[in-house]
């Protein structure tokens, strides 16, 4: 397929400006910008490499989003409450999911598992492969599970484990995987190049993650830290990498953690969440009110440095972490530096990518370009 010239609306040249400043020097690695506003796009950019030396990054150009995921898994979920098709996100998941009430956990409402109140952050047992590739056979085994923390009063990160937990939701609601509910209903009617289980045919345009040049900050310890490596590699040494780059990663559907998009597909798809975009709206505006909710902030259970997260029905919510435009974003940043939000009072759909491994400082400062040149 071709690939979108850059471009830049008047008005935009200050977030042009700074996406350009986060391009490495050297060029050894690159990055993707995509802004839509009020349903167009008026920011298109790639610059650099997408190999680590050689092929330039270009704006169709496939990254591994990462927990971008979650928040795109979180929007099919939206979906299906709107439509009727799955309960409310105060309904206790006891009655939607029976087996989750194992151990006192079926009193949590569903919005409450979405915003990683669940204690299901890691699981107690090794997952073999076969089980964490598998997002159902891993959510059964957390159904089953003790807390690890009363669940309901506080929050801590699922890093992997979020995924599969929407993957059974949308499963018990529709009898589907997420991915292809993703695929029909929400990449489909878009025509976005994102997906939730990569097929084999795009590995080609997946670009090479180039590690992060500077040395890694010394390890801290910190209380729980086992629990906190562990829903890192559901004690199974599984890692991002594993992911990404080897074929059953990829072909997996992990809602929580493997996506794959170009920046332009998913800006594309925060635009339709809060605005008519290419004659799509995939959220409502009260819809959306219910995504964004806040539900979870402040210090997680297991502790760690601020700045803290906070967190929707799934989504992020604007916080020390990272405040986005305004107080009514909503989206989901990703590992290696990955932003991506939808903003409903500007009406926006923003989402930067990058294969240089680092910080989310690079997406900020292009996010706080673009409020510069909204205002």
């Amino acid at each position: 397929m071709g690939t979108t010239p850059n471009f830049v609306a008047p008005g935009f040249e200050g977030v042009a400006s700074a996406f350009f400043e986060t391009i490495p020097e050297g060029r050894r690695a690159g990055a993707a910008l995509s802004v839509w506003k009020d349903g167009a796009a008026v920011v298109s950019l790639a610059a650099g490499t997408a190999d680590g030396g050689n092929s330039p990054f270009r704006n169709d150009t496939l990254i591994p989003v990462a927990s971008v995921t979650k928040g795109l898994a979180s929007l099919v979920i939206g979906r299906l409450v709107e439509l009727g098709r799955m309960p409310s996100y105060d309904t206790e998941i006891g009655e939607f999911w029976p087996e989750f009430a194992a151990h006192g956990k079926g009193k949590l409402s569903i919005g409450d598992v979405l915003a990683h109140r669940a204690g299901l952050s890691a699981p107690r047992e090794a997952l073999p492969k076969s089980v964490y590739l598998d997002s159902i056979a891993t959510a059964d085994v957390l159904a089953a599970q003790e807390p690890l923390w009363t669940p309901g009063e506080g929050h801590q990160y699922h890093n992997i484990t979020h995924g599969a937990l929407t993957a059974k939701l949308a499963f018990l609601a529709t009898g589907r995987s997420l991915g292809s509910l993703f695929a029909e209903e929400i990449a489909g009617p878009l025509s976005a190049d994102a997906w939730i289980g990569l097929p084999e045919e795009y590995d080609t345009r997946v670009a090479t993650m180039v590690p992060d040049p500077l040395p890694p900050a010394p390890a801290m310890s910190v209380p729980n830290s086992y629990w906190l490596e562990r829903a890192v590699n559901l004690g199974s040494g599984v890692g991002f990498p594993n992911l990404v780059e080897s074929a059953d990663g990829r072909r997996a559907e992990m809602p929580g953690v493997n996506g794959f998009a170009t920046a332009e597909a998913v800006a594309k798809i925060y635009s339709a969440a809060v605005v008519p975009t290419e004659g799509v709206r995939l959220l409502s505006d009260a819809a959306v009110d219910d995504v964004r909710k806040p539900r979870s902030k402040g210090e997680p259970v297991f502790g760690g440095q601020p700045p803290y997260q906070a967190f929707g029905a799934g989504v992020m919510v604007p916080s020390h972490w990272d405040p986005y435009l305004t107080e009514y974003s909503f989206g989901h940043d990703g590992a290696l530096g990955q932003v991506a939000f939808a903003d409903p009072y500007f009406k926006v759909g923003f989402a930067y990518f990058t294969n240089q491994a680092g910080d989310w400082e690079r997406g900020k400062s292009v996010t706080t370009a673009l409020w510069r040149d909204l205002n």
